[in-house]
């Protein structure tokens, strides 16, 4: 059943639901899990000692660090004979950590797996077909389990080409698409070189996830496919899809508070930053049985948001993630961030906004960049002075933008891939 109710709490009692639902995890991390206890020890603080929300913030931060040097099952709260399932982080940002499951975690992550599909108006009627990789990744089998839970009709098409894409869609009459954003691109892009149009397809509704993907890449989505896309956030350590998506109104995604607690804070420090600004997003789950994570530093940057939405649930929405802590580049002392860039590219016609980033450190000291800018099919093929014009106006507006010396060079078009490659150069020992 998809709980609405709990979405739509007054304030006072989610807040005291999710203490209650604290005190009781952080009772069973300091019993059955020896980081937390000695990292409680350590800091002097017991879980009696927590006895308001407030209070979270003098306990210490887990990191992704922490997770591999305790792989595969040292911060497991339950004995692998009580896990049910074993799955993996993508790795894209390191080697993989496995992830354990109860059975009653699934069934959470299913229901929460519901809520989100239902808050992106799928149905019992819609037919839901699932592009992600069925594996060890969590995507797939979160979205399996929601879509199935709400009565929708389920198609498993995992990762096929494109075209094989293509062909169930029209076949079967999918009116659904749970894919990576970047995956979506590539199938509007199939569905351009074909003789078909998005008209003959029966799609209505995209739900993206595993993945950063800025406003106009949404754009560029909904226009191509004809259909409503939604951001669904969640990492592989925490639980997968299914932490916070976007509702109708598309002004922040709704954290499922009944099931995580978030926090945002400076990266540099750790403090807690208010409401609206900046920083890195960090994670409590409280209902999470084999795995649970206390204060995870998750690496993405968010800010809350605590005004009502007009869609009636009272959670906290996140903003959309569209940076990492560790895609930060420092160049003469100014700190940059791929989507700085991109959104400069972005408003130059004849570009696409495909980008490699060069940081020569190899002085020690980052103190050039190179952006590496994909140009479009039509504009590659026109004149040398053409290219050298556009180079030269892309110069300036980052410049202008980012107020450091910048290299442009542009490249043939299908070079660079649709994520952000950083290149450093450093010095040879």
């Amino acid at each position: 059943m998809i709980r609405d109710e709990i979405e739509t709490l007054p304030r006072e009692e989610l807040e005291q639901l999710q203490l209650e639902r604290l005190q009781a995890t952080l009772n069973r991390v300091y019993r059955n899990v020896a980081f937390y206890r000695k990292a409680f020890d350590e800091a002097g603080i017991s879980p009696e000692r927590i006895t308001s929300l407030e209070d979270l913030k003098l306990l210490p931060f887990t990191d992704r660090e922490t997770l591999r040097r305790s792989q595969p099952y040292g911060m497991f709260a339950l004995p692998l004979r009580e896990v049910v399932r074993l799955q993996t982080t993508s790795g894209t940002t390191g080697d993989p950590i496995v992830v354990g499951y109860s059975r009653n975690d699934v069934e959470h992550w299913t229901e929460l797996m519901a809520r989100s599909l239902a808050a992106a108006g799928v149905g019992k009627e819609d037919v839901v077909q699932i592009a992600f990789d069925y594996g060890l990744f969590t995507g797939a089998l979160g979205f399996h389990y929601g879509a199935e839970r709400i009565g929708a009709t389920v198609i498993p098409s995992s990762r096929t080409p494109p075209e094989k894409q293509i062909e169930i869609m029209r076949n079967y009459r999918t009116t659904v698409l749970a894919c990576t954003p970047s995956f979506a691109l590539e199938i509007a892009e199939a569905i351009r070189g074909s003789t078909l149009s998005p008209a003959e397809l029966s799609l209505r509704v995209g739900i993206f996830s595993a993945e950063p993907w800025p406003e106009e890449v949404r754009r560029e989505i909904e226009e191509a496919l004809r259909i409503t896309a939604f951001d669904c956030y969640g990492l592989g350590e925490v639980m997968g899809p299914g932490v916070s998506v976007e509702c109708e109104h598309k002004n922040g995604l709704h954290i499922f508070e009944d099931h995580f607690i978030a926090e945002v804070i400076d990266p540099r420090t750790g403090e807690v930053l208010p409401d609206g600004e900046v920083g890195e997003l960090v994670l409590t789950t409280i209902t999470k049985e084999a795995f649970p994570l206390i204060r995870y530093r998750t690496g993405d940057l968010t800010y809350l948001i605590r005004e009502p939405c007009p869609c009636g649930r009272t959670t906290v929405r996140m903003g959309r993630v569209m940076e990492r802590t560790d895609n930060m580049i420092v160049v003469r002392g100014v700190s940059l961030f791929p989507s700085q860039i991109r959104r400069v590219i972005a408003s130059i016609e004849g570009v696409e906004p495909r980008i490699r980033l060069v940081v020569d450190e190899s002085s020690g000291v980052p103190e050039s960049l190179e952006v590496q800018v994909e140009v479009s099919e039509g504009v590659f093929t026109d004149d040398v002075g053409k290219l050298v014009r556009l180079e030269g106006r892309m110069k300036e507006m980052l410049e202008g933008e980012l107020g450091i010396p910048v290299e442009v060079r542009l490249v043939e078009p299908r070079s660079l891939s649709r994520d952000v490659e950083i290149v450093r150069l450093r010095r040879r020992t």
